[in-house]
């Protein structure tokens, strides 16, 4: 393929709802399985032979930059764009406009992929001279495609509408939050209008902008699971569900110190995580560097540095 994209991978937002998780983490550096949500996006654009990355920044961009610096570790090349203030997707792509010159693929940085065929989705865009595609993924529950975006396909396959976190679901094909745009894309946020519903510029109003100026746009199911990370008990569920793809029973961090008596079930401890007693630790995160010495079992519990929350009312203790 002598066409090239360049990799965007949006990490700016504060995340607010995740409290108190992002209060000295930036959300796409949150770990599953002892590994950044972000990386997780740039090891499937590197897998596609993307190497150059625009990482959008903001909230705590500092422990981004230091976090992954030019790239190279990865075999990258990472350079980094501050979104000063956050008004939405659109407004965070519309800071790329003078960086970028080629179409680009563009991830949502708080959002957990398991990726199917990425490179599918890359080959439909420069086959079908796209404007852009979206990876989709069918969805039987309302309930996510509510909380997403929703997809509505002509019947030629052709997308014909895209609404943002439906009221009424009347397809189950939902957005999952990956993108291959044409620089199309910029002329259309630039006439995208902020909503009322969230006081942002919606890429998916932009989006439909696209469509009605006759660009073509495609679904392509290119995931095979995902998580959108709101609520600090998502993290939770997210790393569980990782475990289970990984056909692990645990997973335990470097330079952990453990109890000999403690049991380790269902639970991701991070690197440096002490226990101190034997108790059993069930269905559980630790980030690391947490050190733990309380005698009471822990059950579908998160526990960072600062905090333990409690993911079996859902309340922080």
């Amino acid at each position: 393929m002598s066409q090239k994209l360049v990799g965007v991978v949006l990490a700016a937002g504060k995340g607010s709802r995740i409290q108190p998780l992002n209060l000295y983490m930036p959300k796409p550096l949150l770990p599953v399985c002892n590994k950044p949500i972000i990386q997780y996006q740039l090891e499937d654009m590197r897998n596609i032979g993307v190497d150059d990355v625009i990482i959008v920044v903001g909230h705590l961009k500092e422990e981004i930059i230091s976090y992954f610096g030019d790239g190279s570790s990865l075999g990258l090349h990472i350079r980094y764009v501050e979104q000063h203030e956050t008004l939405g997707i659109a407004h965070a792509v519309a800071q790329l406009e003078n960086e970028v010159d080629s179409p680009f693929i563009l991830f949502l940085g708080d959002i957990f992929l398991v990726a199917k065929d990425l490179q599918a989705m890359e080959r439909m865009f420069w086959e079908r001279r796209a404007g852009a595609v979206l990876a989709v993924k069918r969805e039987d529950n309302p309930e996510y495609v509510r909380r997403n975006f929703a997809v509505v396909l002509h019947g030629s396959g052709v997308v014909t509408r895209v609404i943002e976190k439906p009221r009424y679901v009347t397809t189950n094909l939902k957005g999952c939050g990956v993108y291959i745009f044409d620089l199309a894309i910029f002329d259309a946020i630039r006439r995208t209008p902020r909503t009322a519903q969230r006081d942002e510029y919606e890429i998916t109003n932009s989006i439909q902008i696209l469509i009605d100026d006759g660009y073509p746009v495609y679904p392509a199911e290119a995931i095979d699971w995902d998580m959108n990370i709101t609520f600090a008990c998502d993290l939770l569920d997210c790393n569980r569900s990782q475990l289970l793809r990984l056909r692990q029973p645990s997973l335990v961090g470097k330079n952990a110190h453990i109890h000999p008596g403690a049991r380790i079930e269902g639970s991701v401890l991070g690197d440096g995580v002490v226990i101190e007693h034997p108790i059993l630790v069930k269905d559980s995160l630790v980030f690391s560097d947490v050190r733990i010495d309380r005698r009471e079992d822990l059950v579908r519990a998160v526990l960072t540095p600062d905090v333990t929350i409690d993911c079996r009312a859902g309340a922080d203790e």
